[in-house]
C-alpha cells in the first residue's frame, strides 16, 4: 500500500509542479509561436503517458500484492496486449513527430522578401555580416581568415566589398521584417540562440546552416551559445537589437563595410614596405 501511495503522489506532484512551476518560457518575440505549440503538444502526450504508466504501476502494486495462499500466474506472452501496446505507441510517436515536421518545413522555407544576415561563431565570440547596397553577401573561405580579415571574406569577390562587418557589437534587426540567418563556425560547433525568438540551429564547421524568423517585438535581447564549445562556453554571449525601420537604417549607415575595414590595413602594410 505504501509503495502504491508514493507512486500516486509522484504523479500528483509532477502535474501540480508543471502548472505551478515558476520556471516557464520567456515572452515570445518572433513568429515562431509554432515552437511553443509543438512543445505543449509533446508535454500533453508524454504527460498523459507518464500519468497512465505510473498509476497503472501503482494499481498493480496494490492489486497484485503478496497474500498468503496466492500464487502468480505465469503468462510469458499476450498477443492481444502486445498489439494494443504497439498500436498505441505508434500513434503516440506519430502525434509527437507530425507537428514537428510541419514546423520544420516552415522553419527552413524562407520567404522571398526576407533579408539576409550572417552570424559567425568563434571561441568565444560572435561576429555578424550584413549585405551592402547590392543586397548580396560575398563568398568566404576559412583559408582566408586572418587578423585583418577575421571572417574570411574573399577580397576577390566584388559582392563582398560592400558587406557590413560587425565585431564586438550587437546585431541589429528590423522589426517586422523576415530575415534569413546564415550560421557559420570558424572552429567548433556553436549554436546561436535568443530564447525570445524560439529559434536556433547548430553551426557546423565547414558548412553553412540557416533558418529564418520575423522579429515581432522591439527591444534588446541576449544571445547565447547553446552548444558546449569548451571552457569559455558560458561567456560566449552577445546581443540582438530589434528596432523600427528608421532606427535600423540610421544604425546601418554608421557601420563600416569590408572594403573600408581593409583600407587601413592595406595602407599600414604599404607604409611598412
Amino acid at each position: 500500500m505504501g509503495v502504491a501511495i508514493v507512486l500516486a503522489l509522484v504523479v500528483i506532484g509532477s502535474v501540480v509542479f508543471h502548472f505551478l512551476s515558476p520556471w516557464w518560457w520567456t515572452p515570445i518575440a518572433s513568429n515562431w509561436g509554432y515552437i511553443d505549440d509543438t512543445m505543449i503538444i509533446t508535454f500533453w502526450i508524454t504527460g498523459a503517458v507518464f500519468t497512465a504508466v505510473v498509476l497503472f504501476m501503482a494499481y498493480c502494486v496494490f492489486r497484485f500484492r503478496h497474500r498468503e495462499g496466492r500464487r502468480a500466474a505465469y503468462e510469458p506472452e499476450n498477443k492481444r496486449l502486445e498489439w494494443w501496446l504497439a498500436i498505441g505507441t505508434g500513434i503516440g510517436v506519430a502525434a509527437m513527430l507530425a507537428p514537428g515536421l510541419v514546423v520544420w518545413h516552415r522553419f527552413v522555407t524562407v520567404p522571398k522578401d526576407a533579408t539576409v544576415a550572417e552570424i559567425v561563431g568563434q571561441q568565444w565570440q560572435w561576429a555578424y555580416r550584413l549585405p551592402g547596397a547590392d543586397g548580396h553577401i560575398g563568398a568566404t573561405d576559412i583559408a582566408l581568415v586572418t587578423a585583418d580579415n577575421p571572417l574570411g571574406i574573399d577580397p576577390k569577390d566584388p559582392r563582398g566589398q560592400d558587406d557590413i562587418v560587425i565585431q564586438g557589437d550587437q546585431l541589429h534587426l528590423q522589426l517586422g521584417k523576415p530575415v534569413k540567418l546564415l550560421l557559420r563556425s570558424l572552429d567548433v560547433v556553436h549554436d546561436f540562440y535568443v530564447p525570445e525568438f524560439r529559434a536556433k540551429m547548430d553551426m557546423i564547421p565547414g558548412t553553412v546552416t540557416y533558418y529564418w524568423l520575423t522579429p515581432t517585438r522591439a527591444g534588446t535581447f541576449e544571445a547565447l551559445c547553446s552548444e558546449l564549445c569548451s571552457t569559455g562556453h558560458t561567456f560566449m554571449r552577445g546581443g540582438v537589437v530589434v528596432e523600427p525601420e528608421s532606427q535600423y537604417r540610421d544604425w546601418l549607415q554608421q557601420q563600416k563595410t569590408f572594403a573600408q575595414l581593409q583600407s587601413p590595413a592595406r595602407t599600414q602594410a604599404k607604409n611598412q614596405e
